[in-house]
């Protein structure tokens, strides 16, 4: 699931916003250990929609299938 959630980062483009390790751009947080400070069931909350989980996000809710967003959320709660 998480090499789903990979593919998913990558297709969406999410490192034009974030930074993993020393990829991506560091407009938005860093997402290396972001695993270690969410839990995957708040990471598939915040993907579905940012605003709600955090009205002043600068993240845009983004068109995500609901296969996509437990991918990506699987994905991102592996980064320790």
């Amino acid at each position: 699931m998480a090499r789903q959630g990979e593919a998913v980062y990558t297709a969406q483009g999410c490192h034009g916003c974030h930074t993993i390790g020393k990829a991506g751009t560091p407009i938005a947080t860093d997402l290396t250990r972001i695993g270690t400070k969410y839990s995957e069931g708040y990471l598939r909350s915040w993907l579905a929609d940012p605003s709600r989980q955090k009205p002043t996000a600068h993240m845009p809710r983004i068109a995500l299938t609901d296969a996509e967003i437990q991918a990506l959320a699987a994905y991102l709660g592996s980064l320790r």
